[in-house]
């Protein structure tokens, strides 16, 4: 993974704000990766004691979501997610897709996955459960690059 980051956004009049960008490789059609211990590390080098971060997928084939992470759950997740709706079905999307990826089921298992998740900050940690972990859920895979926004703002 890269990470590109940018400044905060300036002026009196917004709320203190930080944002960062994750980039990630996938390799699989259907994948899930961990983005917990990245999100943990830049919140605790953010400064930030307290707000709210929010993380962005700006693809409609690449979802985030909040889950727990153990092995067989995510290979259940995964087999889960290709039965749901199967690649090989005549989908009228792919008679002629606007990026020469035949992908509709991948935006179809888009409409079930949020494009992005707000998780409390308290004492410069994220707020979750102990068995949670936040996931990039790659729907359209392999890409080269699928980008995670990162919105952190600071309470008061």
């Amino acid at each position: 993974m890269t990470a590109v980051a940018h400044s905060p956004l300036p002026g009196p009049a917004r709320m203190p704000t930080l944002h960062h960008t994750i980039t990630i490789a996938t390799t699989r059609p259907i994948e899930i990766i961990d983005l917990t211990a990245p999100l943990r590390a830049w919140v605790r080098t953010s400064g930030v004691h307290d707000g709210l971060l929010t993380i962005t997928s700006t693809h409609t084939t690449a979802r985030i979501t909040i889950n727990e992470r153990e092995g067989r759950l995510q290979v259940d997740m995964v087999r889960f997610l290709e039965r749901l709706a199967p690649a090989d079905v005549a989908y009228g999307h792919n008679q002629a897709p606007v990026d020469d990826r035949p992908n509709a089921h991948a935006h179809l298992l888009g409409l079930f996955l949020n494009a992005s998740e707000s998780i409390p900050v308290t004492d410069g940690e994220l707020t979750l459960g102990a068995w949670q972990s936040v996931f990039l859920v790659e729907l359209d895979g392999p890409r080269e690059v699928r980008q995670v926004h990162l919105h952190l703002m600071r309470a008061g």
